[in-house]
């Protein structure tokens, strides 16, 4: 029984990861098994725990204690008021509950405080899963760059032998020379290194995305290899300073700065309450009980023993060696220091817009001119290669005139894939979520 369920459960590990994954549930991956991620999760616990720790700062504080005690020696006996040598027993215990009643506002702060502490903790998680999209789509497109690359490449070696085979027959039936077979044979020989490069490539990137996704078993991990569809997106419709202004709304980044601003402000208002009195009220009660001869028993002791206080305590800060004073201006020194980075989050975030648009607008012409270079000489191609078949052209120009296109195709599709990554990048500033077109 032990051996068929290992070996179900063999087969259903290998079943899961021989899976194809499309972009969205790569992402999915990547964020539920990402290290830093989980260590962010961990911190948004801890500061959980710290708003526990604030809210209990209102509840009354309740200790109870005990002791039990023996003298033994020169002891003076209760009942005759003479000193002897004896030996006697003494238990005391009693309880006290204090509450602050006013410390400044000093709890209230704390537990605003711990309450925007947990806001920028899921703001920097939140940030920090955006980072792991992005990271995760580059890594995505870049297989499915190196994957049409090496198909580009495979149909190339196909013609290049095809071209061969025609020449050859053409060759002994001396419609060409024979020195036209040499340019061709190298030709071929530097096809396939191109495709031992092109396959290392995709293999590499396979790799690279499989580790994003803690897949260890990256030769059974694949995903969808469709046909990219050229995008459309109204993005463009858009200028950089709505892109910015928009972004401003809802990137995590600058949420995250925000709120560090908050805490800091809290931070003053806590050291500047440290200044201020504070009153404290406590109640105690106590008892004792003697177990010396002639004394009323225990429960008489406990009742008639027994005392309570209450009242209220004011407590008035007048020199600490300037320390809560200290504390204060290094609240407003960081108070300052958390506004810079915040305008500086805000011209980082510009920047990048401003970049990705203008990343974006370059990529559209340069895939625009691939697209015409591309389509100019594959018309060159096709005429050099029947001139080349009727002996109008030799085998050099032949070769220059193939490789010129074969080199157009990669540089096409590389140029397609830059503009759809930039594309999605200026989409995801503008909270668009992350998805990769696909041909119907």
């Amino acid at each position: 029984m032990k051996y068929i369920l290992t070996f179900y459960l063999f087969i259903f590990s290998n079943y899961i990861f021989s899976q194809t994954m499309s972009l969205e549930q790569c992402v999915e991956m990547a964020i539920e098994k990402n290290i830093s991620i989980k260590q962010s999760i961990l911190e948004i616990e801890n500061a959980t725990v710290d708003k526990s720790n604030a809210v209990g700062n209102f509840l009354p504080n309740f200790n109870a204690q005990s002791s039990h005690s023996w003298n033994v020696g020169l002891n003076q006996n209760i009942t005759t008021g003479l000193l002897e040598n004896l030996t006697t027993q003494f238990s005391s215990m009693g309880a006290n509950i204090g509450i602050d009643v006013y410390n400044g506002l000093q709890n209230i702060n704390s537990l605003h405080r711990a309450n925007l502490n947990i806001l920028a903790k899921n703001y920097q998680l939140e940030d920090m899963i955006d980072d792991t999209k992005l990271l995760v789509a580059n890594s995505y497109l870049q297989v499915l760059f190196n994957f049409e690359i090496l198909n580009t490449q495979k149909s190339q070696l196909i013609v290049a032998k095809e071209q061969l085979k025609r020449t050859s027959s053409l060759i002994e039936a001396g419609a060409l020379p024979s020195g036209d077979i040499f340019e061709l044979e190298a030709n071929l020989a530097s096809q396939q290194q191109a495709i031992i490069q092109a396959e290392n490539n995709f293999i590499l990137s396979k790799i690279s995305l499989a580790q994003l996704l803690q897949i260890s078993d990256y030769e059974n991990f694949n995903i969808i290899y469709d046909d990219l569809d050229i995008p459309f997106s109204q993005i463009l419709e858009q200028n950089p300073k709505s892109i910015f202004e928009k972004a401003l709304t809802f990137r995590n980044d600058i949420k995250l700065a925000e709120t560090n601003i908050s805490i800091a402000e809290k931070d003053i208002q806590i050291s500047k309450s440290q200044l201020q009195p504070s009153v404290t009220s406590f109640y105690q009660w106590n008892t004792r009980i003697s177990y010396q001869d002639n004394l009323p028993s225990f429960d008489d002791q406990f009742d008639l023993n027994k005392g309570q206080a209450y009242g209220l305590a004011l407590n008035i800060p007048i020199f600490q060696g300037k320390q809560i004073r200290n504390n204060v201006e290094r609240s407003k020194v960081n108070l300052d220091r958390l506004k810079n980075q915040y305008e500086q989050e805000k011209l980082n975030l510009e920047n990048s817009i401003n970049q990705a648009y203008n990343d974006l607008t370059g990529a559209i012409k340069l895939y625009e001119a691939s697209n015409k270079t591309l389509a100019s000489l594959k018309n060159a191609y096709e005429d050099t290669s029947d001139r080349f078949l009727l002996g109008a052209v030799n085998s050099f120009d032949f070769i220059q005139s193939k490789q010129r296109y074969e080199s157009a195709q990669s540089e096409n599709i590389r140029a397609k894939f830059d503009y759809i990554f930039k594309l999605k990048v200026l989409e995801f500033y503008f909270g668009l979520p992350l998805s990769i077109p696909l041909s119907n």
